[in-house]
């Protein structure tokens, strides 16, 4: 992948003050895999829904996510679920397999401007994740699902709920996401966009829809390295 080869400079983010960062896969790495436990929990929910055996269950989950951006909007859509429910069982996992990050702690709090964190997920799961990475305190906010209104990223809607919310500027702002098709909007907007990817282009637990290529525009950046990537924003060519 040619942009992955490509560094950043001081000069290309001198002027963002607004920093927008996804969770998961992205302020931590694809490899410690927390999704794969929110994974099993949705396919559990589903199953016990619905009444189907657990491979069943898989297939519908990944249907649902990958046609409405989240497996609880299709649930929500189709079956008209509680979603705090839902949420509240899919995030009962365990977050000490997440390794605290002090080098990207020290990264983010050198930006300058605001930093939020923008996720499908919920609050809740946000706090504990940051905080089990040790970077909690040096964001402004976070805005998830339910901020949303239960509907999620790549939907324009809600790029627009968070912006105005928020008052972000987006000519002066950077988006730091792990699936190409969340970069969509805000390279449309202005935005600064840059996708995080395994180490050595590894994708053993997503889908073929989820991983990037040359053609993806929307994609300014791509790094492995996120800590790396913000010292090299940051730090005087």
């Amino acid at each position: 992948m040619k942009k992955l080869d490509r560094l950043p400079t001081h000069a290309e983010f001198a002027h963002v003050t607004e920093w927008v960062f996804d969770l998961d896969n992205t302020l931590y790495p694809h490899h410690v895999n927390l999704f794969a436990q929110i994974d099993r929990n949705m396919t559990a929910y589903v199953a016990e829904l619905l009444s189907l055996e657990p491979s069943e269950a898989k297939k519908l989950q990944k249907e649902y996510y990958r046609d409405h951006g989240t497996t609880l909007q299709g649930l929500m859509l189709h079956h008209g679920i509680d979603p705090n429910d839902f949420l509240e069982r899919a995030h009962a996992i365990d977050y000490s397999v997440v390794p605290a990050n002090p080098d990207l702690g020290e990264a983010i709090k050198a930006l300058p401007g605001r930093k939020f964190i923008f996720t499908n997920g919920s609050v809740a799961h946000a706090q504990m994740t940051a905080r089990a990475l040790g970077i909690l305190d040096h964001f402004d906010d976070i805005f998830d699902i339910v901020a949303a209104g239960y509907l999620p990223k790549p939907a324009g809607d809600t790029y627009d709920k968070f912006m105005s919310l928020h008052r972000v500027d987006t000519h002066h702002a950077a988006m730091f996401e792990d699936l190409p098709r969340n970069l969509l909007v805000p390279k449309a907007l202005g935005m600064k966009t840059i996708l995080l990817v395994p180490r050595n282009l590894e994708y053993e637990f997503a889908e073929a829809w989820e991983t990037s290529s040359d053609a993806d525009e929307q994609i300014d950046f791509v790094t492995e390295d996120l800590a790396g990537f913000l010292r090299r924003v940051v730090a005087a060519d």
